[in-house]
């Protein structure tokens, strides 16, 4: 598929880089672009060359500066119900798409883009990076999942701080508070996150996303239910070649030739 606010591209090792494409707009989140990345992810997810994304914006200065402040004002508030879970349905689908998504945050990552990064896997901000949910300076909140993901992420009293204040945060801080996991110089960025990437890539696709299943749905249960979830997933993956595989390459100190099954 070709995209008007995306670039896409898949290099041979399965990585794709999605690059919110509106340099002139900061790549602010409009209807457009979010129908786009839901395609986009719908496509990637099917894709099964595709083992890790990475997710950024393009040019410099912003990852996603936000939504579209005009179609904010012109709407009503059933209108903006909509777009609110139609911006819901993006993260969540983002957020289970069964394979790692990293944030490469380059710049500014506010409102929705601050919680289209939430949604990912983990994240890397670079040094010059701004982080934030300002929408109470508008007279709104967060209506993308932020007010949900963020106190999961960083905890409640952080969270609403950044929301109620709606001020934002530079990189040092956001790793400090646990909002991102490591922050480094700006040219050094996209190299960061393939390099993650490709780590991940050269693992068993079926056992990162049964990791993936075990963090994601536990996160959601008890302690004692979520321990049920990771026995029932670890035998699971435990029966699978790739285990055997795995496990033999330790013995005979070789790589693994991991087939994905």
């Amino acid at each position: 598929m070709t995209y008007e606010t995306l670039l896409l591209e898949i290099d041979d090792a399965g990585v794709a880089v999605v690059t919110v494409n509106r340099p002139e707009k900061m790549n602010a989140l409009n209807a457009q672009v979010i129908e786009e990345l839901r395609a986009c992810f719908g496509e990637l997810r099917r894709d099964d060359r595709v083992r890790v994304v990475i997710l950024t914006g393009a040019g410099p200065k912003a990852f996603v500066a936000g939504a579209d402040i005009g179609e904010l004002a012109a709407a009503t508030g059933p209108e903006l119900e909509r777009l609110s879970e139609r911006g819901q349905s993006l993260m969540w689908s983002l957020e289970h798409l069964g394979k790692p998504v990293i944030a490469a945050v380059n710049g500014f990552a506010l409102g929705g883009g601050c919680e289209l990064a939430l949604c990912c896997t983990f994240r890397y901000a670079a040094s010059n990076a701004k982080l934030g949910l300002p929408e109470i300076t508008l007279g709104l909140i967060p209506g993308y999942g932020g007010t949900q993901r963020l106190p999961r992420l960083v905890g409640r009293g952080q969270a609403l701080e950044m929301i109620l204040s709606g001020g934002m945060i530079d990189a040092e801080e956001a790793v400090r508070i646990g909002l991102v996991n490591r922050v480094v110089p700006g040219d050094d960025l996209m190299k960061a996150a393939r390099a993650a990437a490709a780590s991940i890539a050269g693992r068993s696709a079926a056992t990162v996303r049964y990791a993936l299943k075990a963090v994601g749905e536990g996160a959601n249960m008890g302690l004692d239910e979520g321990c049920r979830l990771e026995a029932a997933l670890f035998g699971v993956v435990g029966s699978l070649d790739d285990a055997r595989e795995g496990c033999r390459a330790f013995l005979e100190k070789r790589k693994p030739a991991f087939a994905d099954r």
